[in-house]
């Protein structure tokens, strides 16, 4: 079974956030995950740009997982998309469905995927000095229902690394 490592991050971001999603995107390809977000634009897509750099276009390892009923409204790095209809509550089905987490700045949107995330148990490593909500969590337990931690990591390579040594048998 494939291993899928969800990115989350804001649907706007600047260039700094872009950058490090598009690296991200790309690390998790080389690691041979699949990348699974929610398929739109911002993080989302320059995630899935990054990652489509590595295996190309049509490889299947790229899921967008969209809010609406619309498969057109996917970025068009996405090679199955998977429109849900549901609103923000397709947040839930990104985060059940990945092994494990990156998030990359963002807002309320990402902040309700770590939510999420840390209740289905999912490993979750934030990039660390980027703007946005994520950064006060590295090092955090949101609550007493787990005994870990949401790590943090420096760079898409080591995000990818932290998961990659967090996954391994």
């Amino acid at each position: 079974m494939q291993t899928l490592v969800a990115v989350i991050g804001g649907s706007t971001a600047p260039q700094s956030v872009l950058d490090a999603a598009f690296d991200t995107g790309a690390e998790i390809m080389k690691a041979g995950f699949v990348l699974i977000c929610g398929g739109l634009g911002g993080v989302m897509e320059a995630s899935c740009r990054g990652a489509a750099s590595v295996v190309g276009s049509g490889s299947g390892r790229i899921i967008g997982v969209l809010p609406g009923y619309d498969k057109g409204a996917a970025n068009p790095y996405v090679d199955l998309v998977i429109a849900t209809g549901i609103g923000y509550a397709r947040n839930s089905i990104i985060a059940s469905s990945a092994d494990a987490v990156i998030a990359i700045a963002g807002g309320s949107g990402t902040l309700s995927e770590v939510a999420l995330a840390w209740q289905y148990g999912k490993p979750i490593v934030i990039l660390r000095g980027l703007p946005g909500i994520t950064n006060q969590f590295v090092d955090e337990a949101l609550d007493g229902r787990r005994n870990d931690r949401i790590l943090g990591a420096d760079n898409p390579k080591d995000a990818v690394a932290t998961i990659r040594a967090i996954l391994s048998p």
